[in-house]
């Protein structure tokens, strides 16, 4: 009857000590996928979540098993997540020299070209950054052109008009409140052609940006807390949709019509 009853309690423990252990691990944390507004890389359409960037990290997550809710975030609240809470990825994000030790990094996502950009109507013609001196430009807070332009001696509040949204910057060279505009390519494409314009008669590219410029421009990141087993998951799992030829099918599909 003692022994019967030792090895009960045996199993119970054992049962016991297996649950926590199990609870207690942090690869099996769910994971929170936060992006922003950034079409066509990222963006909501009729509630869904779509977007070259979006298909990409939906193709990882789906080779993976996963099937996590994507937030859409004004950039600054989903950049802070991403810093400072466990198991969070961020996407579509420049990799910068500033950025490099903030994030656990999984690879690159999507190509990106940046210009500042001014309108046809009141072109403006830059042949170095520091001519852009003398202009207001609309930035949005915390993306890396405005982090770019604050690092090379521009300010928020005195030459940087700073928003939360990439279409309220659009908006404000419309309307003349800024003479430029600092984007990457195809989302100036996207916002123009959304708002009834043809970017081949209404954009001027004022100024290329080729430090921001690259076919790895946009990459996917995890938050600095999560287990490095969870990155190198997903980093193995982008390079062999990389090998097949589905990342380069998505890449395709969206550069050949960035409005879709």
């Amino acid at each position: 009857m003692v022994s019967q009853l030792l090895r009960q309690l045996c199993v119970v423990f054992l049962l016991t000590a297996s649950g926590l252990s199990f609870a207690s691990d942090p690869t099996t944390a769910p994971i929170r996928v936060v992006t922003e507004e950034l079409p066509p890389y990222n963006m909501a359409e009729n509630g869904v979540v779509t977007g070259l960037s979006t298909e990409i990290v939906q193709a990882v997550m789906a080779g993976l098993g996963l099937n996590p809710k994507i937030e859409i975030l004004p950039w600054a609240r989903a950049y802070d997540l991403a810093q400072h809470s466990d198991n969070v990825l961020i996407y579509s994000m420049a990799r910068t020299q500033e950025r490099e030790h903030l994030f656990k990094w999984v690879g690159a996502i999507a190509p990106t070209t940046w210009f500042l950009f001014s309108l046809s109507e009141r072109p403006v013609w830059l042949n170095s950054l520091d001519d852009a001196r003398q202009y207001h430009i609309a930035t949005v807070n915390q993306d890396v052109g405005e982090q770019y332009l604050m690092a090379h001696g521009f300010q928020v509040g005195k030459e940087l008009q700073s928003s939360s949204m990439y279409e309220n910057n659009y908006r404000k060279l419309k309307v003349d409140h800024v003479e430029l505009w600092i984007s990457n390519e195809l989302n100036a494409i996207h916002l123009m052609r959304k708002n009834g314009d043809d970017p081949k008669t209404t954009m001027v590219r004022s100024l290329p940006l080729p430090e921001l410029s690259s076919e790895e421009g946009l990459y996917m990141a995890f938050s600095p807390s999560t287990p490095d087993v969870t990155v190198e998951r997903f980093r193995a799992e982008l390079d062999r949709i990389k090998r097949d030829g589905t990342y380069q099918a998505i890449v395709k599909k969206w550069l050949q019509n960035p409005s879709r």
